[in-house]
Parts: structure tokens; sequence; C-alpha cells
């Protein structure tokens, strides 16, 4: 219901880090960005599908129940911090390869 947000503020976080460090499009943070950017809005779609995410305060489902908030967190961080390492660590298989080949090629 909530594992998006971790991903987002990872998004978030790239995105002010791609901005502000020129030598960052060398790291391929850009591409980084884009798939966090990507698996956020998918999350976000598949939640609102689900009922999980409404247009009503407080948004997630779960904290309009007692004991909600405990739920929360604990999908946030069983959930969503797993997804963002994983995605960061084939980010990090990915551009690592990319940049084998590109020197391979030079």
């Amino acid at each position: 219901m909530c594992c998006f947000l971790v991903p987002m503020a990872q998004a978030v976080a790239t995105t002010i880090i791609r901005k502000t460090n020129p030598k960052a499009a060398d790291l391929y943070v850009g591409d980084l960005e884009k798939m966090l950017w990507g698996g956020t809005a998918m999350l976000i779609v598949d939640h609102i599908i689900n009922g999980e995410l409404t247009w009503a305060f407080p948004f997630f489902t779960a904290l309009a129940k007692e004991g909600g908030a405990q739920v929360f967190l604990r999908e946030l961080l069983t959930v969503g911090v797993p997804m963002s390492l994983t995605l960061t660590a084939a980010w990090g298989v990915w551009a690592l390869m990319k940049h084998r080949r590109s020197l391979v090629l030079n």
C-alpha cells in the first residue's frame, strides 16, 4: 500500500544528485533515476487500481484503520526498502556492464 514511497524518495534524491552534480552523468545516474520514477509511477497506478491508495485523506487505506501506522511502517521497511535495494543493485550491475562494454569498444 505504501511501498512506492521508498523508491520515490530515492528517485527524488537521485534527481537532486543528477541536477547538482555534473559528473553524475558519467555514472549513469540518469538511468537509475528513470528506473526509479518509472517503477514509482507503475506502483502508484497499481495501488490505485487495487484500492490501496485513494484520493481522500489519509490517502492510504491502512492509515484509516486502528493500528494502521504500524502496518504502514512495516510495509515501508519490509517491501519498500528491499525493492529499492534490489533495483539499485540491478542498476549497479547494468551500469558496470555498460561501462566495461564502452571500454572494450573504445
